[in-house]
C-alpha cells in the first residue's frame, strides 16, 4: 500500500514539474523575447567573426544579452512561467536598444 501511495505521490509531482517546464517554454510572450535575443546573439557573433566588431564590444554585447535573460526568467518566475504584456514591453526596450548597439559598431 505505501508502495502505490509513494509512487502516486511521484507521479503527481513529476506531472506537476513537466506541466511548468511547458509552460515555461510554450508562453508565446517569453518565445518572443527569447528568440530575439538568441538573433542578436547570432549577429553579435558574425560581425565579431567579420571582423566588424572588437571582442571587447562583443563580450560586452553578449553580457546585456544574458543580464535580459536573467531578467526575463526573474519576470516569468513571478507569474507561474510567463510575463505580462508590460514585461515584455520593458524587455523589448531592452532589446531594442541592444540592437541599435549591435547594428553601430
Amino acid at each position: 500500500m505505501k508502495t502505490r501511495i509513494t509512487i502516486a505521490i511521484a507521479m503527481i509531482a513529476f506531472l506537476g514539474l513537466s506541466n511548468t517546464s511547458f509552460a515555461q517554454t510554450r508562453h508565446p510572450r517569453r518565445a518572443e523575447v527569447n528568440h530575439r535575443l538568441a538573433r542578436q546573439d547570432r549577429r553579435i557573433d558574425r560581425k565579431e567573426a567579420d571582423g566588424d566588431m572588437s571582442k571587447k564590444e562583443a563580450h560586452k554585447l553578449h553580457h546585456e544579452d544574458h543580464q535580459i535573460k536573467h531578467e526575463e526568467k526573474d519576470m516569468a518566475s513571478q507569474d507561474g512561467g510567463h510575463i505580462t504584456k508590460q514585461e515584455q514591453k520593458t524587455l523589448n526596450q531592452q532589446e531594442n536598444h541592444e540592437s541599435k548597439q549591435i547594428k553601430n559598431n
